[in-house]
């Protein structure tokens, strides 16, 4: 099944050095796996209908990087069945926001230095880990978050605190989840902040479940 991903990369805070290796990343997967991608910086995208696309990646995205049209269009959009992805730095966008923060379901707060840690893969049954091994050793910032969201969605991994220096939300981390809002899905994942995981086959596939199940094909 064919279908067009928009690839969402403004920045009015930080910016990823890893964000031109990110969007090569998601048109490699979709040249392999059958979806188009359009990457742009432009908000005035999100000032038109956003129907043409299965699901909405802002990746590593930070700031305020939507007019209140766009805004308005984002959510008519997931109301109506669409499909959002965050990567990374997705959870440092729009925070004077209310209605992106209960989107995506958690807002980011800090990370300690990037260093190698294990996530620990709590559900299987979902295409962005059912690849991954229980205990997924990986090298990332480790985000921390104002609060753990589980409970509003379903927790598909988490970071072991004791695995790196400097965690801050103890036992119970949340890293990777997903949820649905309205008629549309919703997928996050806090990793992705170097070049070096867009080269990694594990990372790739975990992308690549997460799009296709917020696009509804997974």
């Amino acid at each position: 099944m064919t279908f067009r991903v928009l690839v969402y990369t403004r920045t009015t805070g930080y910016r990823h050095d890893s964000i031109p290796d990110a969007v090569a990343a998601v048109r490699a997967l979709g040249a392999a796996h059958g979806f188009e991608t359009d990457a742009t910086e432009d908000p005035g995208v999100f000032e038109s209908p956003l129907d043409a696309y299965a699901a909405v990646v802002f990746l590593s995205t930070s700031g305020e990087v939507l007019t209140p049209q766009g805004r308005t269009r984002l959510m008519e959009y997931m109301q109506a069945g669409g499909g959002f992805v965050g990567v990374h730095a997705a959870t440092c966008t729009e925070y004077d926001w209310p209605y992106y923060g209960e989107l995506l379901g958690a807002r980011f707060v800090r990370h300690p230095a990037y260093q190698p840690g294990k996530a620990v893969v709590e559900d299987r049954g979902h295409p962005a880990t059912r690849h991954l091994p229980a205990v997924w050793e990986f090298t990332d910032e480790w985000y921390d978050f104002q609060a753990s969201p589980r409970g509003a969605v379903r927790v598909l991994a988490s970071a072991d605190e004791s695995s790196y220096e400097g965690g801050g939300m103890g036992d119970d981390h949340p890293l990777v989840w997903c949820r649905e809002q309205g008629a549309g899905r919703v997928f996050y994942t806090a990793l992705g902040h170097a070049s070096e995981a867009y080269e990694d086959p594990d990372f790739r596939a975990h992308l690549l479940g997460g799009i296709r199940w917020a696009a509804q094909v997974a």
